[in-house]
C-alpha cells in the first residue's frame, strides 16, 4: 500500500468519525466507532468498517448509516480536498466478536488445565 493511500484512509476515517459523532447526531445510530477505512487504488470507493456497541441493533444501525451515506459523503466533500470524494460503503466490523469468542475458548482451555484441589 502506498503512503498516499494510507494517509487518505486515515483522513477519511477521522473525518467520518467526527461527522457521525458531531454533525449527524442521529439517535437511531447510537454509539458506533469507525474502526477502519480501506480505499480502492483509484480512490473512488471507500469501504468504511464500523463497530456497533449494541449487538442487537447492529443490522438496524448499518441500514440507517447506509440511508444517510449521501449526507455523510457531502459533508466529507466539504472537509477534505480530493479530486473525487470516494463513494462510501459501510460494513459491520465484527472483530470484537471474534476476539470475545477466542478469549472465551482460551478461558475454557485454561479451566481444564487447572485441576481442582480435592
Amino acid at each position: 500500500m502506498s503512503f498516499r493511500i494510507a494517509k487518505v484512509e486515515s483522513l477519511i476515517k477521522h473525518e467520518i468519525s467526527n461527522i457521525l459523532l458531531f454533525k449527524l447526531n442521529d439517535p437511531a445510530i447510537g454509539f458506533i466507532t469507525v474502526t477502519a477505512v480501506r480505499v480502492s487504488p483509484d480512490l473512488r470507493i471507500a469501504r468504511v468498517y464500523v463497530s456497533v456497541f449494541e449487538k442487537e441493533k447492529r443490522e438496524q444501525v448499518i441500514k440507517r448509516i447506509e440511508e444517510v451515506a449521501g449526507a455523510v459523503r457531502s459533508e466529507l466533500a466539504s472537509r477534505i480536498t480530493l479530486r473525487y470524494v470516494p463513494e462510501l460503503r459501510f460494513f459491520l466490523d465484527d472483530t470484537a466478536d471474534y476476539v470475545e469468542k477466542i478469549d472465551g475458548l482460551l478461558k475454557k482451555v485454561h479451566e481444564n488445565d487447572n485441576p481442582q484441589d480435592s
